[in-house]
């Protein structure tokens, strides 16, 4: 080997001539100068320098190169190490940026330049497709971001193979010729989808990095904007967590977004608390639903998004509360036939179904279904109780050109089960926790067959038309309708720890019907060199609902230490006193709502948020209450700085909204009408996606200031003349810091206080429901090698001690609970087993209801 270290310093004409003659012989082939003879080179990887030893030992060849000037450094491993010199030198020609001239005897070995690759990655309908991976058999690479946008820097000039990798697409390879000290702009690549897109996974989707950071999403802000360029902080459960976990049910899966408690309500819907504030589940993908009376089931929901901070400039008042906004994402259709079945088992004799199907329905794959279902049987761990579910969950999708696609989708839900009891307590009861009850943690006082049961239906049609290249119009329409037969609800007062006098409510027949429209224009454009993204949009909402109930409010009094007898529906409805109302709830409301966003990008890294939203909301009388009609402004603004761009920003929001609400029944049956809330949050913070995406973090303080809070008196009276300021901080950590291994980590402090109220007794108290410390944990690892598919995981959670009254006497006791998981995931099956509460904690919700001790589940799911 010749290397020309110092004559390429000391005669650099020399080197220079040598070079250009050695181009002019370059038309040959290798082959043509008899580089055609066969070597073998060591299998495993060598740096390029002691491959061309090994030829030049073999063959009698010399390599010329300036040691200076040209790397042969790096390591590489050869596809086929065995083959004629020409195949190896074009190997290495493929893996590094060398290039190799024969002259002879001799091969002249140059230095290629660089140049820089950019593009974008789309789907089938033209979607960008985010977070794909892309790399050159060079070594460059990169990860697309939200747009579907990827730049790769430092690519060897010539002719090069770029290879494309993303979970649910078919691997795609693109021949790019590439020009050194020149970006070279590819035309958009279109990804085709792979039958693996089913649960996006299979085996691949638990192996991904950082599986569980999955932030992108189109419905926080109601267009693409990546993570980093949002001021709005919000977590994502995605369905590999849920998976990972075995759960079965909402209220687990938001346990693993920071600061948020699940609540079951005595109506027997669903809710949360987070930021001081209770939040319903009320949006499904983006748009207005309901599970007030009804609940939801998890088997069709493929993420659950949760938006911190009042969000109704973009979601209305009727979506938002002020902690922020829960919103489902629901499964659907694709272009592959696929079909998987599931089964849990589980204690308290647990037994639940779910099938998901789906299959294109014409050749050409622009008819798409999909089904999801769900059976579910289950008793409580309580002496009685039981929660029997049914779900029925059909999509449709039909591209009916590349601009126009609907979407299709309905829901039905049907439910049967007994409700949580609401305890009251006598001022003279002497009791300041649920720990001082005497009744057995296990024990009822009611029969099980004072039950509820309750139906949900809704309606889903999105039309999405592409205008343009950069502007497209979505039009949507969303029915929910929730529909109770019977609703008995346990209100028992405490007049002691050891005796309590039994009351009951049953609300039924009760229809809630809701109704919206809605129009989105979504476009980007420029101003000079200031760049737009621009929403505008439209809804309608129609909101109709009746009901009828009766109450008893003291039957009998009970010694709950003695062997009592539960009390059975028919006792209960020779006590019960019905009331007619004719607009319960909420009387017949209109929402006439128009929104606007302009996210004014400055710089690559900086910009800014400005939204805007009137609603008009029209209430008819409801009774002997007179309706009302209202007219309020929204605005929202936010400031982005990526310090280091896509990988840290610095951002800040001010949003102010009001929150339109219903009335309610106080415990002695009356109906309570609110005026609404009106709020203003201030927030900062830092965002990060750091190390290729394997960290994700977001850190924010806050600060909610409200008009007119809600209250709850010791006797559980909703009053409504405070002023509430809630306060804190949320910090979240999502890291995959080795292969194989996940981790999620969250804390959240709140401070939430009534400053002003008519009972000065309470100002500067806690406000109800609000812990001041809530934490959630979990870590799993999945083998790889032999033992690839096996994963075990482990987490818990800790929520601090908080009020369930707004004197601050009663106390809900803090805790902490364990949980664990083995599962093991093949392309064909998966097993998963878990163990909830494993130390067996005794725990109250934040209503005063106590909650399962240690139970366990195991799933069996089938694919095909």
């Amino acid at each position: 080997m010749q290397i020309l270290h110092t004559i390429s310093y000391r005669n650099g004409i020399f080197y220079l001539t040598l070079i250009i003659y050695s181009g002019l012989l370059s038309t040959k082939t290798f082959a043509q100068t008899g580089l055609d003879k066969k070597v073998a080179i060591s299998p495993s990887p060598r740096t390029v320098k002691n491959i061309l030893v090994q030829i030049e030992e073999q063959t009698g060849l010399s390599f010329v190169y300036s040691s200076s000037q040209v790397s042969v450094k790096a390591k590489i491993t050869l596809k086929n190490p065995s083959a004629a010199v020409s195949e190896i030198l074009e190997q290495i020609e493929t893996l590094t940026a060398l290039n190799f001239i024969p002259n002879g005897n001799q091969v002249v070995v140059k230095q290629l330049g660089y140049g820089t690759v950019t593009g974008r990655l789309m789907d089938q309908e033209r979607e960008p497709v985010e977070y794909a991976t892309l790399s050159f058999t060079t070594g460059q690479g990169a990860i697309t971001d939200s747009r579907g946008n990827f730049t790769i820097k430092k690519v060897p000039e010539g002719n090069r193979v770029l290879l494309i990798r993303m979970v649910g697409y078919k691997n795609t390879q693109k021949q790019i010729m590439v020009k050194a000290n020149e970006t070279t702009t590819v035309p958009d690549i279109i990804l085709e989808e792979s039958i693996n897109k089913l649960e996006t996974v299979v085996v691949n989707a638990s192996e991904k990095t950082n599986k569980f950071a999955q932030k992108e999403t189109g419905y926080v802000a109601r267009m693409p904007l990546d993570n980093l360029e949002n001021p709005q902080v919000y977590s994502i459960v995605p369905k590999e967590l849920m998976q990972e976990q075995v759960i079965t049910d909402i209220d687990d899966a938001l346990r693993n977004s920071p600061g948020t408690i699940p609540v079951v309500y005595v109506s027997g819907g669903f809710g949360t608390t987070f930021r001081g504030f209770d939040a319903g589940i009320n949006a499904r993908n983006g748009m207005e639903t309901a599970a007030f009376r009804s609940s939801s089931d998890i088997a069709n929901v493929e993420r659950i998004e949760i938006l911190k901070g009042p969000s109704g400039t973009l979601f209305g008042s009727n979506v938002s509360s002020f902690g922020g906004v829960i919103n489902l994402v629901t499964k659907r259709p694709f272009e592959d036939n696929k079909t998987e079945i599931s089964y849990t088992t589980g204690s308290y004799d647990l037994h639940r179904i779910t099938t998901d199907i789906n299959a294109p329905l014409n050749k050409e794959k622009t008819a798409l279904f999909r089904l999801n279902t769900a059976l579910n049987r289950e008793k409580s761990f309580l002496n009685y109780g039981f929660n029997n579910t049914l779900l029925i969950a059909p999509s449709l999708l039909y591209k009916v050109s590349d601009r126009l696609t609907f979407m299709v989708d309905f829901e039905v839900f049907n439910a049967n089960s007994t409700r949580n009891r609401f305890s009251r307590y006598d001022a003279n009861s002497g009791i300041t926790s649920p720990e001082d009850i005497k009744l057995d943690y296990r024990k009822v006082l009611y029969h099980e067959d004072a039950d509820a049961k309750s139906s949900s239906t809704k309606m889903f049609t999105q039309a999405t038309y592409r205008i343009s290249k950069n502007w497209t119009s979505t039009t949507l329409f969303s029915f929910v309708g929730e529909d109770v037969d019977r609703s008995y609800q346990y209100y028992p007062t405490w007049l002691s720890p050891t005796t309590a006098s039994r009351g009951i409510g049953n609300w039924g027949p009760i229809y809630n019907n809701f109704t919206n429209i809605q129009q989105n224009i979504n476009g980007e454009l420029t101003t000079g060199s200031i760049k737009h993204k621009i929403l505008i949009g439209a809804n309608f909402r129609y909101h109709k609902a009746r009901s009828e109930a009766g109450t008893a409010r003291a039957i009998d009094t009970v010694d709950v230490t003695t062997d009592f007898d539960v009390l059975r529906k028919d006792e209960l409805d020779a006590h019960i006193v019905s009331r007619h109302w004719a607009g319960w709830h909420s009387a017949d409301d209109q929402t006439l709502s128009a929104y606007v966003t302009d996210v004014v990008q400055f710089t690559d890294r900086l910009s800014t948020m400005l939204s805007l939203r009137i609603d008009h909301f029209n209430r008819g009388r409801s009774g002997t209450v007179e309706g009302y009609h209202q007219t309020a402004l929204a605005p929202k603004l936010g400031l982005v700085y990526q310090v280091i761009q896509d990988q840290i920003s610095v951002f800040g929001n001010y949003m102010s909204g009001f929150q339109n609400q219903a009335p309610t029944t106080q415990p002695d049956g009356s109906l309570r009408i609110l005026d609404p809330i009106y709020a203003v949050q201030s927030e900062g913070g830092i965002k990060i996606e750091a190390f290729d995406k394997k960290l994700s973090t977001t850190i924010s303080y806050y600060n909610i200031t409200i008009d007119n809070a809600i209250r709850r008196d010791p006797d559980g009276f909703v009053i409504q003349d405070g002023k509430q300021v809630s306060k804190g901080f949320d910090i979240e950590v999502i890291t995959n810091p080795v292969e194989g291994l996940n981790l999620i980590a969250g804390y959240a402090y709140n401070d939430n206080r009534m400053i002003k109220a008519s009972d000065e007794s309470i100002e500067g108290n806690k406000a109800t429901g609000s812990p001041e410390n809530v934490v959630n944990f979990w870590a799993s690892y999945v083998f790889h090698n032999k033992l690839k598919g096996l994963g075990i995981g482990f987490g818990g959670n800790y929520v601090s001690d908080n009020f369930q009254f707004s004197d601050n006497v009663f106390t809900i006791p803090a805790y902490t609970i364990l949980n664990t998981s083995v599962f093991y995931n093949q392309p064909k099956w998966r097993i998963g087993l878990k163990v909830n509460n494993i130390t067996d904690q005794k725990y109250w919700s934040i209503t005063g209801v106590p909650q399962a001790p240690t139970n366990f589940m195991a799933n069996l799911t089938l694919r095909f």
